[in-house]
């Protein structure tokens, strides 16, 4: 389920984090928690939030203000090296965070 930009801020009271999750090499997305509910931010013309570096995406959301951001990756290692584990979810969060950006960063 998406939100618009528009629309999280107008609920920024309710947003539990902020995730900025790595895709790829140099793709992120945006996704936010609000009650409990993961959704993906999309932007104003309703397409998926996303950038090509982690800096551009925390620009992007640091209008939200101190709200807990963290980096999300799931590796595909297991898969890679052909390993025969069970299946089990490897996704890592890394927390950026709740205070805005730097001066040197804007």
């Amino acid at each position: 389920m998406k939100i618009a930009l528009k629309e999280l801020g107008k609920r920024k009271a309710d947003i539990e984090k902020l995730i900025i999750e790595s895709v790829d090499l140099s793709l992120y997305i945006a996704r936010v928690l609000i009650d409990g509910t993961e959704r993906v931010i999309a932007d104003a013309d309703g397409k998926i939030l996303k950038t090509h570096n982690l800096l551009a995406m925390k620009r992007e959301l640091k209008k939200f203000g101190e709200i807990e951001m963290v980096l999300r990756q799931a590796s595909a290692y297991d898969e890679m090296v052909g390993a025969k584990f069970e299946p089990s979810d490897n996704t890592m969060e890394v927390s950026l965070g709740r205070e805005p950006l730097p001066e040197w960063q804007h």
